[in-house]
């Protein structure tokens, strides 16, 4: 016998697993692999630049196949266990906990070669908050968003440092960018760069009207520690002013706050969070980096927008997800069509099943 937890948890891998056993997915792979073998049957196959590219393509079409194979197979296992440890009159827990934990790792496995194998997905991210459209609260949703977020990082593991942050006048806050550190940080994140739109009874407005606001979330693989771009100091305009927000007992006392802006492209990196100017100097560099490497790796538009998300302005019509509190409560995303009615619950950082569905529907 097992308890119900350690069955729930079964049911629910076997059920995750159902989710990743595409048919359609499989059919296409095992045409690839025949398109793929045939044409290394040519003649003239070995004389072709392409045939190394095409050999490596089949291997590695075959080693997912392979591990789709391995899925059905630790599906069925699962499944029969489970029956085994429900008939039996030993408490099996431990054993089936033990067997559940290398199942999900096999699972880990096959998400990530399936969902993030893009270029820069296991990289770590800045993720950028920016209000848009709402005034006041639009700031406070802002702040909102940027707490859903540290949470939604706390959750996973993840080491998350707010570098720079402007505070509004009134509440909330106008801008802030986090660095990310953790395992397919960007990979995970990338999805969530957009717009996302608040609805609620506002409660900065004396008559409880209802509100629309809007806040822009930007997220940007770090390329600092891949490769490194030469600029010409001569081409940055570096300005040191005094820290607001976070930083401990510098902030507003001494000038190390650092901002560079990129002169030829108008591209701008600040950094205030640190404890000396030299530190601040030194990510504000490397955020500069990331972006210039961006713009040169990736100078057609289209291919811009699958990493750091298509522009879009900061207001209606232009929103990736909605979270409505009034009149009624649910969170949809607009793209994957997910839609949860715990609103408070997702705004506590349980993100997973949106970022999951988007990965799924970009494969």
């Amino acid at each position: 016998m097992i308890t119900d937890e350690t069955k729930r948890q079964i049911l629910e891998t076997i059920e995750k697993i159902e989710t990743l056993l595409d048919p359609e997915w499989l059919k296409e792979h095992e045409e690839t692999v025949k398109t793929l073998e045939n044409r290394t049957l040519d003649k003239d196959f070995w004389k072709s630049p392409d045939s190394k590219e095409t050999l490596k393509l089949l291997s590695m079409t075959k080693k997912e196949i392979s591990k789709f194979r391995e899925l059905e197979t630790l599906k069925n296992d699962l499944q029969t266990l489970l029956e085994l440890y429900e008939e039996s009159e030993e408490n099996l827990d431990k054993e089936a906990l033990e067997v559940l934990e290398n199942a999900n790792k096999l699972v880990r496995e096959f998400e990530i070669e399936r969902f993030l194998s893009e270029p820069y997905d296991d990289l770590n991210a800045f993720v950028s908050f920016s209000s848009g459209a709402g005034g006041v609260d639009a700031q406070d949703w802002t702040s909102m968003l940027l707490k859903m977020y540290l949470r939604f990082f706390e959750k996973k593991g993840f080491e998350a440092k707010i570098i720079d942050q402007t505070v509004g006048e009134e509440a909330g806050i106008k801008s802030a960018t986090v660095y990310v550190k953790g395992e397919f940080a960007y990979g995970l994140l990338k999805g969530e760069s957009g717009v996302h739109r608040l609805v609620r009874i506002s409660p900065f407005d004396a008559n409880r009207r209802r509100h629309t606001s809007f806040a822009l979330v930007e997220v940007l693989p770090d390329l600092g520690e891949v490769e490194d771009i030469e600029i010409d100091e001569k081409d940055l305009k570096i300005e040191i002013f005094r820290a607001s927000g976070h930083g401990g007992q510098n902030v507003q006392k001494v000038e190390t706050a650092v901002r560079i802006t990129h002169i030829p492209t108008g591209i701008t990196a600040i950094c205030q969070d640190e404890r000396s100017q030299s530190q601040n100097k030194a990510m504000a560099m490397k955020i500069l980096k990331s972006r210039l490497m961006v713009l040169e790796k990736k100078k057609q538009e289209e291919t811009l927008k699958g990493l750091k998300g298509a522009f879009r302005s900061i207001e209606w019509g232009n929103e990736i997800r909605s979270y409505v509190l009034q009149p009624y409560k649910l969170v949809k995303d607009h793209r994957t069509g997910v839609e949860i009615g715990n609103v408070d619950e997702v705004l506590e950082g349980e993100l997973d099943e949106f970022i999951w569905a988007y990965l799924k529907s970009k494969k």
